[in-house]
């Protein structure tokens, strides 16, 4: 029997799981889930006149992410007066956390320019006074940003107007730098020992379908570090994600099932597929018994085709990281380092540490690249090409050879 949207929220809350993954196609009805869901969370009830908790955000007791948030930046690009365009921020509580009160903007433009383009550039207001209709307005800080494209050589295309796609991204940029420091901070369970108490009541972060714009590359970057993060978790806060992407799916399905040192096991999570049945009613669908979308040779696939372009760059040592992780499980092996080639002393290990540093992300902002060396790049050619060697699988240029043969 279908339930309803609201019955289905009802389900997703009283589930005892840490997280909580959905797949369901475009029109199901993701967002207006997420909504329903919101609506059983209401805020904490807070009388306390303590003025250090006088922030919007101690009441909440979910963070929330959907194509609404995107609702609390509009465009500004009045040509017809010359003004360059600048993409303008409504008030709101999580946006003047983040830059007025814990100056993350650093970490939001690194964020954003690792899931686009690391030269296109966000640049953030200070406080201003303009004139408008004969009165002078104080403009706050952090409540516009312009967009500029480094080309080096001090050149830059400046104000120019990024796609929608570019700010979607600069959207989740925002809310996952702040995501990022609720999980740190809940981390520490001594609550007297934590740097605010702002999050102390959080209960639910929802996520629907933070990648509607990204290619598949930046796609698979994101799963990998939106599960790692949540993984990190080590509070009683509770995650639900909803995706129309099978790729983003079968990706964050595969990392949930692993094990992290935090203590998170595969059995605090569930996936399950939307639908929408005939009657307009909504089914929930268990799949906890079926494989996931399967990626593994797509990511071979693409780590073949930049071997032989040489566009390397650095998020593809998370591919091979992934690889390596997925069939070591697959093999019985205890790490995935025993399947790395080990031709001398001590290569075996060097491999491992290389693939884990490029592989792994700074905490600090100003410490992550994106430019490897050519030393870099050609470890990685050398390390696919063997891994596909010893473990029998046909590169992508093969694939293709043989499947022309047989046509």
């Amino acid at each position: 029997m279908g339930k309803s949207l609201k019955e289905v929220a009802e389900q997703l809350k009283k589930a005892n799981k840490r997280v909580q993954l959905i797949y369901a196609f475009n029109g199901t009805g993701k967002t207006r889930l997420s909504r329903e869901f919101k609506k059983l969370v209401p805020p904490k009830n807070n009388n306390d006149e303590d003025e250090s908790r006088h922030s919007e955000l101690f009441n909440k007791k979910i963070l929330y992410y959907s194509a609404f948030t995107e609702d609390l930046f509009y465009w500004d690009n009045d040509l017809e007066s010359d003004t360059e365009p600048k993409l303008k921020i409504q008030p709101n509580a999580f946006t003047k956390w983040v830059f007025q009160d814990q100056g993350q903007d650093r970490n939001v433009i690194t964020n954003f320019q690792r899931y686009t383009n690391e030269k296109l550039t966000p640049h953030f207001n200070n406080e201003y006074t303009k004139e408008e209709n004969g009165y002078k307005i104080q403009v706050p800080a952090f409540t516009e940003v312009t967009f500029s494209f480094e080309r080096g050589n001090e050149l830059s295309d400046t104000s120019i107007k990024i796609s929608k796609g570019e700010e979607s991204n600069f959207v989740w940029s925002i809310f996952y730098t702040l995501f990022h420091q609720v999980i740190e901070v809940l981390n520490i369970a001594d609550t007297s020992e934590r740097e605010t108490e702002v999050f102390n009541n959080l209960e639910y972060v929802f996520v629907d379908d933070p990648v509607s714009s990204l290619d598949e590359n930046h796609l698979i970057e994101l799963a990998v570090d939106l599960a790692e993060l949540i993984k990190s978790s080590q509070s009683d806060l509770k995650f639900i994600i909803t995706t129309h992407n099978p790729l983003f799916f079968n990706v964050l399905s595969n990392e949930f099932n692993n094990k992290h040192k935090s203590g998170y096991k595969s059995k605090h999570h569930q996936k399950y597929r939307l639908e929408k049945l005939e009657d307009g009613n909504f089914s929930l669908i268990d799949q906890a018994k079926d494989s996931p979308f399967s990626y593994h040779l797509y990511l071979l696939s693409e780590l073949d085709k930049v071997i032989t372009t040489g566009d390397i760059k650095k998020y593809h040592f998370n591919f091979i990281r992934n690889i390596l992780e997925k069939t070591s499980t697959f093999l019985g092996y205890n790490e995935w380092k025993e399947l790395l080639p080990n031709e001398a002393e001590g290569s075996r290990e060097a491999y491992y540490n290389r693939i884990i540093n490029l592989s792994s992300h700074s905490k600090h902002a100003g410490e992550e690249t994106s430019i490897l060396t050519d030393a870099d790049k050609r470890v990685l050619g050398y390390l696919v090409n063997k891994f596909n060697e010893m473990y029998k699988f046909k590169n992508n240029a093969e694939q293709q050879s043989n499947a022309q043969e047989t046509e």
